[in-house]
Formats: structure tokens, C-alpha cells, sequence
């Protein structure tokens, strides 16, 4: 069933996983300016409740998000890399700071729920959008995507 979900893209049109890549990119950019913002507003530590470890992740997000952003918009394999080790950690970051540290679970949590989301969509679809990127990234700016096998 994975595999039929993510199969289109071996074939699909360029526009279509370009569509993905930008997606991506733009819910990391978004994702980014949150942590920025939390960072202007609060500084190191955001969030008071939290272990440093998790702010300390969490203000470096205010980097990542963005690094990630701009090379899944240039083309870049690292950035579809970047992007599954950015929400796998995220997941786990935020995941232990609902169900560890405040006791809560995913239907009280919309923030958790979003982010369930974003890791689902980049997950499924990294694995073939991967494939069709080059290896060391596109060698000129008219190839960005590897052609379909």
C-alpha cells in the first residue's frame, strides 16, 4: 500500500515533485519563523518548563528549518536528508515534552498533531523524491530534478 502511495512519483511530471519539494520547504520556512520568533521574544530558553536539552534543540530549529528549506528548493538531496532527521527528532522532541513532561496526548495537543502530519507527508514521500534528486545536486540551475527512470 506504501509503495502505491509514494509509486507515482518515479513518474511524475517534474511540476508535481517540485510542488513536494516547495511544500516542504515552505512548512519548514514557516516552522523556522516560529522558532525565530520564539527565540526573539524569549530567548535561549523558550520554553521555562522544558529541559535545556529540548530548548537548546528547539532554538537550533530557528537555523535548520531554513538551512533544510533552501536545499530542498535548490535540489538538493541533503535537503530531503536534513528534512527526515529535522521531523524525526522533532517528532521525538515534541512528543516527549507532551506525553513526559506535561501529560498530555496527541488529540489535546494541535501543535503535536500538525507536526504528526508534516513528518507523515515527508517521510512517505522522501524515499522517491530522493531518488530523483542528483546525487551531489543539480549541476546547473535548468536541472534540478533527475529525469524519471
Amino acid at each position: 500500500m506504501i509503495h502505491d502511495m509514494i509509486g507515482w512519483m518515479r513518474t511524475a511530471p517534474r511540476w508535481a515533485v517540485v510542488l513536494v519539494c516547495v511544500i516542504a520547504a515552505v512548512l519548514l520556512f514557516v516552522g523556522g519563523l516560529a522558532h525565530v520568533t520564539d527565540l526573539v521574544r524569549h530567548g535561549l530558553r523558550p520554553y521555562p518548563w522544558a529541559p535545556s536539552g529540548l530548548n537548546l534543540y528547539w532554538t537550533a530549529l530557528s537555523v535548520l528549518d531554513p538551512l533544510a528549506a533552501l536545499l530542498l528548493l535548490r535540489g538538493r538531496r541533503r535537503g530531503v536528508d536534513l528534512t527526515c532527521a529535522i521531523v524525526v527528532t522533532d517528532l521525538a522532541a515534541n512528543a516527549y515534552a507532551v506525553y513526559g513532561i506535561q501529560h498530555s496526548d496527541l488529540a489535546a495537543e494541535p501543535g503535536l498533531q500538525r507536526l504528526t502530519a508534516f513528518a507523515l507527508f515527508v517521510l512517505v514521500t522522501a524515499p522517491p523524491l530522493r531518488r530523483r534528486l542528483p546525487r551531489g545536486g543539480p549541476s546547473r540551475a535548468t536541472d534540478r530534478l533527475a529525469p524519471s527512470p
